[in-house]
């Protein structure tokens, strides 16, 4: 066998184990900045908010799809 491929061969090996050890950190780096993004926006009050300003539009909503809803609210007796 030629010499050359020899070399190749060699140099290939070494560089496929340094790109899988590469892309190992990459992965664990990326995989570590995901896990502390998600942790940061789970103790953000943001969806807590959103959630509430939600829930209000709704009944905002409710209340002026039906109007004569409020005044059977405000006097059950009727």
């Amino acid at each position: 066998m030629n010499s050359q491929y020899m070399r190749r061969e060699v140099f290939c090996c070494e560089t496929c184990d340094e790109l899988k050890s590469f892309w190992e950190k990459e992965i664990s780096k990326q995989t570590c900045y995901r896990e502390l993004e998600e942790d940061r926006q789970e103790r953000s009050a943001l969806r807590k908010l959103r959630e509430e300003w939600k829930q209000r539009l709704e009944k905002r909503l409710r209340m002026l799809d039906n109007p004569d809803d409020k005044g059977k609210q405000a006097n059950p007796e009727n």
